[in-house]
């Protein structure tokens, strides 16, 4: 592993980063059933201040400081938190709810495809194949799919985190290219 801090080191970057990585954790492990009696349902207030709000601030700083593609990731993120935590509660279809998780699926999969630092597009890509299965599952009325959904949540809002986190403590936040492909020589 590489020890690149430099990616994503910012101040709106690190916040944004830990307010996607907490509202992403709480809303994962409410889907998956791990902790008795938590549902998707209590990370309502944190999905609504934190990764609605917070995050979408984040993200007006970012485009303040001319930082184009995190400024646009934590303000449309940002709404869909807000967006899902006020609509949390209120009588929409599954067909509704499918079609909202698999728009921000595609939105998701844009900031993936955007390029950026490895753990940003990680956290994007299993963010987009949360929601994917969340909206598939919607669709087809299937709890196995929800729940590895909110797996896959879990597993984006933990990269967040850690972004951030190796950020702050200038721990590695790139792997190495050259460790990716085996049968290759430091030599070349």
């Amino acid at each position: 592993m590489d020890n690149d801090v430099s990616a994503g080191s910012s101040t709106t970057t690190i916040a944004g980063r830990l307010a996607l990585g907490v509202t992403l954790l709480a809303f994962g492990l409410g889907y998956t059933d791990l902790i008795d009696g938590v549902t998707a349902a209590d990370a309502v207030t944190i999905a609504h201040y934190i990764g609605g709000v917070a995050l979408f601030v984040a993200g007006l700083f970012a485009l303040r400081d001319r930082d184009a593609a995190t400024g646009t990731a934590y303000t449309v993120l940002g709404a869909f938190w807000f967006t899902w935590a006020v609509s949390a509660g209120t009588q929409a279809s599954d067909n509704a709810a499918g079609l909202f998780l698999l728009l921000f699926a595609l939105v998701a999969l844009s900031l993936t495809l955007a390029g950026g630092d490895q753990l940003g597009q990680g956290s994007y890509g299993l963010f987009c194949a949360g929601l994917v299965l969340m909206a598939v599952a919607r669709f087809a009325d299937s709890d196995a799919l929800t729940k590895a959904g909110g797996w896959f949540a879990v597993a984006s809002g933990a990269v967040a985190w850690y972004a951030a986190t190796a950020a702050l403590a200038h721990w590695p936040t790139a792997f190495s290219r050259r460790a990716a492909r085996p049968g290759v020589t430091a030599a070349g």
